[in-house]
C-alpha cells in the first residue's frame, strides 16, 4: 500500500504478542478491511492490536494512545481503549499498541436504518468533540496529515491531483468548486479538536444505528471544516441537510468543508489504486458521486431570472 511500508502477518503479531505473556496463547485473526496506516488483528474476543506501516504512522499511534484516555470518556459515541504499548522486536522497527475490540461493522450506508438519526449522531459526536479543551492539542502536521490546516496549502496537490484524473472525472466542474472553496474566508474562531477522517470505515453501527468512533490517528486542532466534510463522506441529501442544521454550520465553513471533501476524493484516487487499497477507491468514487449531485442540486435551486422581467435596453 506504500512504498516505506515494513511486512506485518499473523507470524509477527504472534511473536510480538509473547511481550504480554497473559495474551501470548489467545487466537490471532486479521481484520479486514486493512487500515491505510496500522495493521489490524483481533486478539482473543476482546482486544485488537494495531500495527504501524510506516515510519509516519509510529508517531502517529502514539499520539492517538496519548489522547485517546483524555478525550474518549467526554465523547458520546464509544471510541477505541488503549490496553498496552508494544515494544519493537524481532525484526519489527515500530512501537505498536493493543485496544479493547470495539462489536459493529464499518457504517456503510446498507448498515444504517435511519439515515436522519446517522446526521444528528454525528453532529452530536462532532459538537461534543469541539466542546472539549485544546490545550496541548497537536496543530495541524505531518504526523495527523495536516487535518485542519488553511485549505490553501492543499491547493498544489488538488490541483496536481485532479489534473492526474481528468479522463475519469469532470475536471472543470470540481476545479470550479475548489476554487470557491478557495475563494472562501479562513476560518478565524478558535481551533477545535477533529478527528479528521470521519468516514465509513473510521465508523461503527451495530443493529442499524452509529455506535462507536474509530482511528483517531489524524487527531488535531484546526478549522472545523475538516471534520464538516463528512456531509459528503457520509451523507446524502435530506441526512446532509440535517446534519448541518444539527450542527450549526455557517456557510463558509460548509463551503470550505466542500472544499475539503474535494480534496481527499481525489487525493485519494491519486494515489490508491484498486489493487493497493480497493475500499478506500470505492468509498472516495461515491463521495465524489455525492459532491457531483450536491452541485446539481445547489444549481437547480439557484434562482433564475423573473418570468417576464423587462430586460434593460
Amino acid at each position: 500500500m506504500h512504498p516505506d511500508e515494513v511486512h506485518v502477518d499473523v507470524a509477527v503479531v504472534r511473536r510480538l504478542v509473547t511481550q504480554f505473556p497473559k495474551w501470548a496463547g489467545l487466537p490471532i485473526q486479521e481484520v479486514t478491511p486493512w487500515g491505510t496506516d496500522n495493521a489490524v488483528y483481533r486478539l482473543g474476543d476482546d482486544k485488537v492490536v494495531r500495527l504501524p506501516r510506516t515510519p509516519r504512522t509510529s508517531g502517529t499511534l502514539e499520539m492517538e494512545r496519548y489522547w485517546l484516555t483524555r478525550l474518549g470518556p467526554q465523547l458520546p459515541l464509544a471510541t477505541p481503549v488503549p490496553l498496552a504499548e508494544g515494544k519493537p522486536s524481532g525484526g519489527y522497527p515500530f512501537t505498536w499498541s493493543v485496544y479493547r475490540w470495539l462489536p459493529g461493522e464499518p457504517a456503510t450506508p446498507d448498515r444504517i436504518a435511519d439515515p436522519i438519526q446517522l446526521a444528528i449522531d454525528l453532529a452530536r459526536f462532532i459538537s461534543a468533540l469541539q466542546r472539549i479543551d485544546t490545550s496541548g492539542g497537536p496543530p495541524p502536521g505531518e504526523v495527523n496529515v495536516f487535518r485542519g490546516e488553511p485549505l490553501a496549502r492543499r491547493d498544489s496537490a488538488t490541483r496536481a491531483a485532479i489534473a492526474s484524473l481528468q479522463a475519469e472525472l469532470d475536471a472543470a466542474v470540481l476545479i470550479a468548486d475548489w476554487d470557491e472553496a478557495l475563494a472562501t474566508p479562513e476560518w478565524e474562531g478558535p481551533s477545535v479538536w477533529l478527528h479528521g477522517d470521519l468516514d465509513s470505515r473510521n465508523l461503527l453501527a451495530h443493529d442499524g444505528r452509529l455506535t462507536a468512533v474509530i482511528d483517531f490517528g489524524t487527531l488535531s486542532v484546526g478549522d472545523p471544516a475538516c471534520d464538516v466534510m463528512a456531509a459528503w463522506k457520509l451523507l446524502s441529501g435530506d441526512g446532509r441537510r440535517a446534519f448541518r442544521s444539527a450542527l450549526g454550520v455557517d456557510e463558509a465553513t460548509w463551503i470550505r468543508a466542500r472544499g475539503w471533501a474535494i480534496s481527499q476524493s481525489v487525493g485519494a484516487l491519486a494515489y490508491y489504486t484498486e489493487e493497493t487499497n480497493a475500499v478506500l477507491v470505492r468509498e472516495a468514487r461515491r463521495w465524489l458521486r455525492e459532491l457531483l449531485d450536491d452541485r446539481v442540486t445547489r444549481s437547480a435551486c439557484r434562482p433564475g431570472p423573473r418570468a417576464g422581467a423587462e430586460r434593460p435596453g
